[in-house]
């Protein structure tokens, strides 16, 4: 992916979605994107005209329940070669499965590492599911990138870091907070994809619990020299030698292209892990309604619902909610603390 045109940068979109549930996983994502100087100041502002119906802020445009549009950003990008097939390689999705995977930053065994084998299939059951955006929107976006590759922002590369309930759990338990779980997340999209850039790139990230310093958190990029260019509530930005600039923007994913492109794909992912655990529990509980994952009374009743299909199960609390074995008033005040 080098490029010896000087005009020619790279830039990366990274948000998170599922950061305060207590069902299903967060789900970072980062997005990257060859950009000619024509083309840079298109990347870094919010979508416009037609383009704006389609690509967001995805709390406004993807919700529980209808994911259509964000799976058709996912599998636009995956079939013009952004994702990864099985063996590493870039290639299309003819299922939900296929394109999950082919999002995702882990391989199958590395997503599955921490299951044990009798509740994989809460989470890894493909069962039931199908695609759900029509052909058509899937090709108007597909228009929509070949008009931003004709303005000089050519989309490159889709990953997903897939955080799981237990991965949650033992996060916090080792000390990590959902904040910090988050932010190291978003470091290894960074890395990863200045390692298939080949270059420098410029990346914007997510506020990450809306704080102002994160040098002393860095996870992956902790230790690496790098130079502080601003802190504050709205904008934090740091360089790093070799690897480029990184900048933690508030609201970035209504003002900056690639974050929104990046929020709705992992929307979309979100949705769609959710949902094999809605389904994998409706299959044993006649009449059971899907949940949303938040906090919200149809999540509550889903917890009750299946409470005794999972101790029938052995399903460990911690493969299923997170703040597994707090208090409500534990859980509660750590929705509240913590952060970067």
């Amino acid at each position: 992916m080098t490029s010896a045109e000087p005009s020619v940068r790279y830039r990366i979109g990274v948000d998170e979605n599922g950061l305060g549930p207590r069902l299903g996983p967060m789900v970072v994502t980062a997005v990257l994107a060859r950009v000619t100087e024509a083309g840079w100041q298109v990347a870094g502002r919010a979508p416009r005209g037609a383009l704006a119906q389609r690509l967001g802020d995805s709390k406004q445009l993807v919700a529980h329940g209808d994911v259509s549009l964000g799976e058709a950003w996912a599998r636009a990008l995956v079939a013009r070669g952004c994702g990864r097939g099985r063996d590493g390689t870039a290639s299309g999705a003819s299922s939900v499965d296929e394109l999950l995977h082919a999002v995702a930053l882990e391989d199958r065994p590395a997503l599955r590492a921490l299951c044990p084998s009798h509740v994989e299939e809460q989470c890894w059951s493909a069962e039931g599911e199908a695609f759900t955006a029509p052909d058509e929107l899937v090709c108007a976006i597909g228009k929509d990138l070949d008009k931003l590759s004709e303005k000089g922002v050519e989309v490159v590369a889709v990953r997903s870091v897939l955080l799981c309930a237990k991965r949650m759990n033992d996060g916090a338990r080792a000390g990590k907070n959902r904040f910090v779980l988050d932010l190291h997340a978003m470091e290894r999209l960074v890395l990863e994809l200045r390692g298939l850039a080949g270059a420098e790139v410029f990346a914007v990230c997510g506020k990450v619990g809306g704080f102002g310093k994160y040098g002393a958190v860095f996870g992956p990029l902790a230790g690496r020299m790098h130079a502080v260019l601003e802190e504050g509530r709205a904008r934090s930005a740091y360089r790093f030698p070799g690897l480029g600039e990184i900048a933690f923007v508030r609201d970035s994913d209504a003002s900056d292209l690639c974050v929104a492109m990046a929020s709705m794909v992992g929307k979309y992912v979100r949705e769609a892990l959710m949902e094999r655990v809605a389904r994998h529990y409706q299959r044993a509980v006649p009449g059971l309604h899907g949940a949303s994952g938040y906090y919200d009374p149809v999540t509550s009743a889903f917890i009750g619902a299946t409470r005794l299909v999972r101790r029938a199960r052995e399903i460990p609390a911690e493969c299923f909610e997170r703040g597994a074995g707090e208090s409500d008033g534990e859980r509660d005040a750590s929705l509240e603390s913590g952060g970067p």
